[in-house]
């Protein structure tokens, strides 16, 4: 069933056997950039150890996999060679497609719900949506166009799409007022709650250990996030400087990290998932997509999540666990207080600032994570959402069946 079908909670839960549902979702740890246990690790390498996780914990056939979409933002050729080795690499046969997606940070969302649209529509019946990204390697120079139109930029929206994103960041500050002290408070609880997760091995379901050798030929084994910090408080983030305008609120610690990582969800029609005796943990129950101005880009998803409420005729008081990426404290809480949503439900095991956003994993990642966190607590609906570069925003609902 679709959004144009569903009436409500009740129906969104039910089972039938053309839905699109979750036979798994995992992650590579989440590592700081140049200083973690992955800023060796390629992207397809780090890909290809969660497929072949995925594969594993789930028992799929590899045989039986149609198509394989990736999200990817920052690599050359939007990393799509890259995507296909690392495919083949885990085992999963030449006979599967495989293609990347770059809508920006929704990427890894994006390519789910590819590959989830490409079920309900029969033109395959199993497939895997994924993100990777070596924001060590890939991070950075040449990240920008070597040439900008004159005549496109002249276009002051347009122009806006070139701003960095930290300055959007401030600029969601000072037009909805929030302000640094709420900042840090946000942030602060983001460190508490990952740091409290982390201690009581609560990822530990979630993640598929990578192993990889450096560049010194050393075996590596990387099996746990090393970003996330312990102590952190709104009086010590208080004490850091601004990182993009002198008297900015947007700074080190209440932005995402900086991070390496990957993620992988396997995605069946629910009768073939039956016929082949998968595990269901989830059904995938739609997404949709905005648009928002590019100069304030991080307030999206302030408006895809109201649109996602009208096509499933929901309410904001039907869904159990939001997980809402922190690209910067001010657009994430923001987003927050404009759908009006209960803090306890958001981010229950913190976010990226705590965590880490690796930009074309963070979609898929937040998967895992949520149904987690779902099967832990017996939540059942789930919605997750991100902001999206040059102005967007992208929200999924999900359905715990664990």
């Amino acid at each position: 069933m679709s959004f144009a079908t569903y009436t409500g909670k009740s129906q969104i839960i039910e089972k039938h056997n053309d839905d699109v549902v979750i036979c798994g979702a995992y992650r590579s740890p989440l590592t700081r950039a140049r200083k973690g246990g992955l800023a060796q690790c390629t992207p397809e390498e780090m890909l290809g150890n969660v497929l072949k996780g995925l594969i594993a914990k789930t028992g799929v056939d590899p045989k039986l996999i149609e198509d394989v979409s990736v999200g990817n933002v920052l690599p050359p050729g939007g990393g799509a060679t890259g995507a296909r080795q690392a495919a083949l690499w885990a085992g999963i046969p030449n006979t599967a497609a495989v293609n990347t997606v770059n809508r920006q940070c929704s990427s890894g969302l994006a390519s789910v719900t590819q590959i989830a649209n490409e079920i309900i529509t029969g033109q395959i019946d199993l497939g895997i949506g994924a993100g990777t990204e070596s924001m060590t390697l890939n991070y950075g120079a040449g990240v920008m166009p070597v040439k900008m139109s004159d005549e496109i930029m002249s276009n002051e929206e347009a122009a806006d799409c070139m701003l960095p994103m930290g300055i959007t960041s401030e600029n969601v500050a000072k037009k909805y007022n929030v302000t640094r002290e709420k900042q840090d408070a946000f942030a602060a609880e983001s460190y508490k709650r990952a740091a409290a997760a982390k201690a009581a091995g609560k990822f530990k379901d979630e993640i598929i250990p990578i192993k990889y050798i450096d560049d010194d030929g050393n075996d590596r084994y990387i099996a746990e996030d090393d970003g996330i910090r312990q102590g952190v408080t709104k009086e010590s983030l208080s004490k850091l400087k601004p990182a993009f305008e002198k008297d900015g609120c947007t700074h080190a610690g209440n932005a995402s990290q900086v991070t390496d990582g990957a993620a992988a969800v396997l995605l069946a029609r629910r009768s073939v998932a039956q016929k082949l005796g998968l595990p269901i943990v989830g059904k995938f129950a739609g997404a949709v997509v905005v648009g928002v101005p590019p100069n304030l880009m991080g307030i999206g998803p302030a408006f895809a999540i109201p649109k996602l409420f009208e096509k499933a005729h929901i309410t904001k008081d039907d869904v159990d666990i939001y997980e809402i990426n922190e690209a910067f404290a001010s657009q994430a809480l923001f987003s927050v207080e404009h759908v009006g949503l209960p803090l306890a439900k958001v981010n229950p095991v913190g976010g990226a600032i705590a965590m880490g956003h690796p930009l074309g994993a963070t979609g898929s990642r937040q998967i895992a994570t949520a149904l987690a966190e779902a099967k832990r607590t017996g939540a059942k609906l789930i919605v997750t959402s991100m902001c999206i570069g040059t102005g967007m925003g992208m929200a999924s609902l999900i359905v715990n069946e664990q």
